[in-house]
């Protein structure tokens, strides 16, 4: 049986995790800190895998030729857009899309479109957790409010982060399951964002809970995966 890695993205994630397991035992990479946890009868490995898409496609890829993974797990926060998802929701990422790449030379769809990657879930009849399915958009920046009506248009956005689709993609292209689940720490529309307060404060704050949250149901998801493989 091989490993299951859970990869924390953000500083300020891994941040609000390492308190949560006190007597982990801190390992580095070039990449990132690492320990492991007892989760449902295995150990689990636990790895900051850092900020931003270049960082989170680095890591992913460091994680596989590593540890050869049965499931990559990706743990974080990700921004809402208003009125689609609820602050502290739990999100179950579907398909998983770079929306910042701009191309002016060539078909200006053509880098996203390479850059989607829609996640096999086949696994997931019946998920052990309340959870939301969405597409995600990940990009090199926070959401911009006057963008939202245009991200909704376009991709059904509903969520956003730096990491999701980047590790997705990875995954996808070295053959290992990903399961991205992340909870929603602030929300944004038009008029603004609840924590674009210049001080990361609020986000913060709402990061902790995020994290306390997702551990607590990692168990369930472990069980659940390991089922669905016999």
């Amino acid at each position: 049986m091989g490993r299951i890695v859970v990869i924390v993205s953000a500083d300020g994630e891994w941040r609000a995790t390492i308190p949560l397991f006190p007597n982990a035992k801190m390992n580095n990479s070039p990449l990132g800190e690492w320990f492991t946890i007892p989760v449902a009868g295995e150990e689990v490995i636990v790895y900051h895998g850092g900020w931003g898409k270049v960082h989170a496609a680095a890591s992913t890829e460091y994680v596989i030729e590593k540890w050869h993974p049965d499931l990559v797990i990706n743990f974080g926060t990700c921004g809402g857009f208003k009125g689609q998802v609820n602050r502290f929701d739990t999100v179950l990422v579907e398909k998983a899309i770079v929306y910042d790449f701009v191309s002016l030379i060539g078909p200006p769809d053509e880098g996203i479109k390479k850059f989607t990657t829609e996640i096999d879930l086949g696994w997931v009849k019946q998920p052990p957790t309340t959870v939301r399915r969405v597409h995600i958009l990940s990009g090199d920046r926070d959401l911009i409010p006057e963008d939202i009506p245009r991200l909704r248009e376009k991709f059904n956005g509903m969520v956003n982060d730096y990491e999701s689709a980047p590790t997705a993609w990875v995954c996808a292209r070295n053959n290992t399951k990903v399961l991205i689940l992340r909870g929603v720490s602030d929300l944004v529309d038009k008029s603004g964002g609840e924590a674009y307060d210049g001080t990361a404060t609020a986000w913060f704050e709402a990061t902790k809970k995020v994290m306390s949250g997702l551990f607590a149901i990692l168990p369930d998801w472990v069980t659940y995966f390991r089922k669905q493989q016999k």
